[in-house]
């Protein structure tokens, strides 16, 4: 059996394309591309707060009822952790 073994030559940050220069030329270009991913970025985190707030509401709200409280509480914490991503 022959095994395929891959070493790597150091680690890779992903961050590190950051500090990289630009050239004057590509510069219009990647500064539109930081400009989409912010407001993707902003647009993510307001659709994954909301989505939490909505589960949430609806989880208590099934809770309450002792029949839908097994769906209920683990509906609630799935809001919650979403609202906790959202915000951190």
């Amino acid at each position: 059996m022959v095994g395929i073994t891959i070493i790597f030559c150091g680690t890779y940050d992903m961050n590190e394309s950051a500090d990289r220069h630009i050239p004057w030329l590509l510069w219009p270009f990647y500064a539109v591309w930081r400009l989409l991913t912010f407001i993707l970025g902003v647009i993510g985190r307001l659709l994954s707060a909301l989505l939490g707030i909505v589960l949430m509401t609806a989880g208590v709200s099934i809770a309450l009822t002792v029949v839908g409280a097994p769906f209920g509480v683990p509906l609630a914490a799935l809001g919650f952790l979403l609202l906790v991503r959202a915000l951190f």
